[in-house]
């Protein structure tokens, strides 16, 4: 495929074939979309893996404190994902500079 017959995404723009500097706003966008994706699966995953490690665990110490740390990571990995937006829009509510949209400003 050539770049020439690559639509560009919605604000961005191809010049002589080339996708242009505004196009990388929305590359970045869909990979930060795509990464919290995938975050999420991975949380989900971790949940049932640990839920059934703790099921399965028949009463066997090490295994019950195997399931809890998974169950405490998957945990923690939430808290944090939570957290880190919380914090992006803390500073857009304080500034007014909208933190979860990236944009390039070419003067």
């Amino acid at each position: 495929m050539y770049l020439a017959q690559v639509r560009p995404p919605e604000g961005g723009e191809v010049v002589d074939g080339v996708l242009t500097i505004q196009s990388v706003e929305y590359l970045f966008n869909n990979i930060v979309a795509v990464a919290l994706s995938i975050a999420g699966i991975v949380l989900f995953i971790l949940l049932i893996m640990g839920g059934f490690k703790f099921i399965t665990a028949g009463g066997e110490p090490a295994k019950v404190e195997g399931a809890r740390k998974t169950l405490t990571s998957a945990i923690i990995g939430l808290v944090v994902i939570v957290l880190s937006f919380l914090i992006l829009r803390i500073i857009q509510t304080i500034t007014g500079v909208d933190t979860t949209v990236f944009r390039i400003t070419i003067p």
